[in-house]
């Protein structure tokens, strides 16, 4: 169902971060909400973003200081909101296995506390950002995001009709932003040797705009309850590394802790409730609740099906990744 962005009140939770910034930029310049609603929990970079996205008279936007852990200010926060992106997440894999109990209380608490004000508040439609760490996890933040898909699907199940709706959208790394290795890499090649966990590892990677667009394109698509996984390009680390930090040495350090040496984008399960679109995959809920005909349009998945880093046959170049970087 097609969205009227002109008449929406859009939220955004962990508005600040890379994601938010981008999001902003485009629904801004592009859809024209009736109102942008930046919702985080740091007052400079509230400040900072200011700066770019004023909150002037006449201006859509708005900047909301909160935490997704404090239930009362999101439902302050989302009165008269139709549109929630929930992208608000402790995700350094590192901090995250160092204060676990933190990251049980933003990544999923948190979003518990989303689901519920929006359902008080009536909001009319949720969408979450998830990942591929949330795919048999092996590390306390994918495991922290595996159970906020949960919430987040069964969500709709709480939700009576005609209330809001819930959704998932899960993809791999994000080309350049906090927490890359691209950056990394970048820092690293000014001393003339990058630092390289395994080099057998491969990752999926998307740019924010196209993650960005992603998402708005889910929001208009959702019946609520979908896991949405777009079609992006794998890459080999060592390749990456030559992109970035060309004539570089290289250096072993072996596997850290909580790390894969390939990512899952859909497992052999999940491929069993899952229909193929040109640009996608669709997981649906594997709950009686769900109608099936809501993505009759797809083509179901052949026995056995995995969408792994390491398989993917849609492979990103050492010169397309070179023009991503910039």
């Amino acid at each position: 169902m097609t969205i009227n962005w002109h008449q929406s009140v859009v939220l955004i939770t962990g508005g600040t971060g890379s994601f938010g910034k981008k999001f902003t930029e485009i629904l801004l310049r592009e859809y024209h909400p009736k109102k942008l609603i930046v919702f985080s929990r740091d007052e400079l970079k509230q400040h900072e973003m200011r700066q770019v996205f004023p909150d002037s008279p006449g201006s859509p936007m708005r900047y909301f200081i909160g935490d997704v852990r404090d239930r009362d200010r999101l439902e302050r926060a989302f009165h008269g909101v139709d549109i929630v992106v929930h992208a608000a997440a402790l995700k350094q894999v590192p901090a995250c296995e160092y204060n676990p109990f933190e990251a049980v209380q933003t990544n999923i608490i948190g979003a518990r506390n989303v689901i519920d004000a929006a359902i008080d508040q009536n909001v009319k439609r949720v969408m979450a950002l998830s990942t591929d760490k949330a795919v048999n996890p092996v590390n306390l933040y994918g495991a922290t995001k595996l159970c906020a898909e949960k919430l987040f699907v069964d969500g709709n199940a709480y939700s009576v009709e005609g209330g809001p709706r819930f959704g998932c959208t899960r993809y791999g790394n994000v080309v350049g932003s906090r927490g890359s290795v691209v950056p990394v890499f970048l820092e690293q090649r000014r001393n003339g040797a990058i630092t390289v966990t395994d080099p057998r590892m491969t990752r999926f990677w998307v740019t924010l705009e196209q993650g960005v667009r992603f998402v708005i394109r889910c929001l208009e698509l959702m019946h609520g309850g979908e896991i949405f996984v777009p079609k992006i390009p794998s890459m080999n680390i060592m390749d990456l590394a030559e992109a970035v930090a060309p004539g570089c040495r290289v250096q072993q350090i072996g596997i850290r802790p909580g790390e894969k040496v390939h990512e899952v984008l859909v497992s052999e399960d999940e491929a069993r409730h899952t229909v193929e679109l040109d640009d996608m995959y669709v997981i649906q809920p594997n709950h009686p609740w769900w109608p099936v005909e809501n993505w009759g349009n797809g083509n179901r998945l052949a026995d056995g099906f995995r969408y792994t880093s390491d398989a993917n046959l849609q492979r990103l170049s050492v010169d397309a990744l070179r023009a991503l970087v910039g």
